[in-house]
């Protein structure tokens, strides 16, 4: 019994004595940066071209002057919390509006998954912030540290004066496009000339130093230092852009039918039974997220097209056709292996479903837009007490009553109830006309809310509850808006 329980006790001891030897591993991998190479071609500068747009058009717009006429700001975009009012242009969006906002949405949402559905991640490899401000962040850095060999090289040698000054200007200049991007997004909130002066004098308000602050710090740190990690690991569209593709989606892919199997290339320029492709990796030095397009559809492919130019200057450099790698579709790659001619499917019924949706989505805000007033009212009816029994019988019932004029200038409104044959009609603080008539002024761009009571001759109903409506009328334009409400009074069968 003791040998066999001291057997059980080495045992043990051993064991432990193997786990605490263990070497224990890291259950993630360490970041590995990724030196983009410098590209050149026609998709390359189409990026650089829709850089300079899209960049113009976030800094540029909230100088951009509109004249809305007088007691109105002048900026072209504003979304101005103070009078809760969003200005696009001739656009002026009021807080009960949200829909409008709504619609926006699910039409950028619409129109996204649209061209997913027909390019691929086209708006990841040309337009999306990211995309724009990590091409600007590595243009800087190729600037100042020069290309793929020499920033390995740097990254890899150890710390010297050269290094520590190189690394200085490339942060500086990044931290001074983070804060152009946080300043320029705070002028969006303010008037901007104002803003600017106000922000250099400290005269600006607190939130918008924090506002600059935090998108500075976001810039920098998703521009500059996360880069291809915020595509790949913080960025739920490449997981979801997978269901928007079929095999007739036309994304960059690398032509297998055309570049396997690979050769040296000495093979390949000896006509040997070889592809196209030389193995020569330059779609991989000059890939931002650091993957390899010949492994094909992968979540990290942003559908840049840079492998695409590296890959045309290469098939030139060797004689051979441009295309090796280019926007194709899987469908006609399997054409091509089957002989079959190739053709263009854009019109599927994904792409026909998203198109129409996004057309109703468009057409039903113009029509809102167009159709919308400028005059809106709200009647709240009160609850308690639910009817008041005046002391010759009659019943009556309070209403609040909102009136918003949303035009700047100052406008009357003639009230008026109709449904029931009403006995009295009184306002808190407004009195009649001669003719009995309420006239209601309500100030330019402005909120009037005002109690009124409604009096019905019991006799005169015929339920515990009859609709009635409320009516406002402006005496220039005769525009109109009613609310329909009801009228409560006892109840009959009791």
């Amino acid at each position: 019994m003791s040998t066999n329980l001291e057997k059980l006790v080495a045992d043990s001891t051993v064991e432990v004595e193997a786990v605490n030897n263990t070497e224990v591993r890291s259950l993630y991998k360490k970041r590995e940066p990724i030196f983009p190479k410098k590209a050149e071609g026609t998709f390359r500068r189409l990026k650089w071209i829709i850089m300079a747009i899209t960049l113009g058009i976030y800094y540029i717009l909230p100088w951009i002057r509109w004249d809305r006429g007088p007691n109105a700001p002048d900026q072209a975009v504003l979304i101005d919390f103070p009078t809760r009012r969003f200005y696009f242009f001739f656009i002026e969006i009021w807080p009960q509006e949200v829909f409008f906002v709504a619609g926006i949405l699910i039409a950028a949402a619409l129109a996204l998954f649209l061209f997913t559905a027909l390019f691929g991640r086209v708006w990841c490899g040309y337009a999306c912030p990211q995309t724009v401000w990590t091409d600007l962040f590595i243009a800087v850095e190729r600037m100042i540290e020069g290309d793929r060999n020499a920033r390995i090289k740097l990254h890899r040698a150890a710390w010297s004066m050269d290094k520590i000054t190189k690394y200085t200007l490339k942060h500086s200049a990044w931290l001074l496009i983070a804060v152009a991007t946080g300043g320029a997004w705070v002028f969006y909130f303010d008037d901007a000339p104002k803003l600017f002066v106000d922000l250099f004098t400290l005269d600006a308000p607190m939130t918008a130093y924090v506002f600059v602050g935090m998108l500075t710090f976001t810039t920098y740190t998703l521009g500059g230092l996360s880069r291809e990690q915020v595509c790949i690991y913080m960025c739920p569209w490449p997981r979801i852009q997978g269901a928007m593709l079929d095999e007739d989606s036309l994304v960059v892919t690398y032509r297998y039918d055309r570049g396997e199997p690979r050769g040296h290339i000495k093979q390949v320029m000896e006509d040997t039974p070889k592809g196209d492709c030389i193995d020569c990796k330059m779609c991989v030095a000059v890939c931002p997220t650091g993957i390899d397009i010949r492994d094909g559809a992968q979540l990290e492919c942003i559908n840049c097209a840079l492998c695409i130019d590296a890959c045309d200057t290469i098939m030139d450099k060797i004689g051979k056709p441009r295309g090796l790698i280019a926007y194709d579709t899987d469908a006609n790659m399997r054409r091509r292996q089957d002989g079959e001619k190739e053709k263009l499917n854009l019109f599927r019924a994904r792409t026909v479903v998203y198109s129409v949706l996004l057309a109703a989505t468009m057409a039903a805000m113009l029509f809102a837009l167009n159709a919308r007033s400028v005059l809106d009212l709200n009647v709240l009816r009160d609850r308690n007490p639910l009817f008041v029994t005046l002391s010759d019988g009659s019943i009556r019932n309070g209403y609040t009553v909102k009136i918003l004029n949303k035009i700047r200038e100052p406008r009357s409104f003639v009230l008026s109830l109709s449904g029931l044959p009403l006995q009295s009609v009184k306002i808190n603080g407004i009195e009649p006309d001669a003719n009995g008539t309420y006239v209601i002024d309500v100030k330019p761009d402005k909120l009037r809310s005002f109690h009124l009571f409604a009096a019905v001759r019991s006799d005169d109903l015929s339920s515990s509850s009859q609709p009635i409506s409320i009516t406002v009328t402006d005496t220039k334009t005769q525009e109109s808006e009613t609310y329909n409400s009801v009228f409560i009074g006892p109840n009959r069968d009791q």
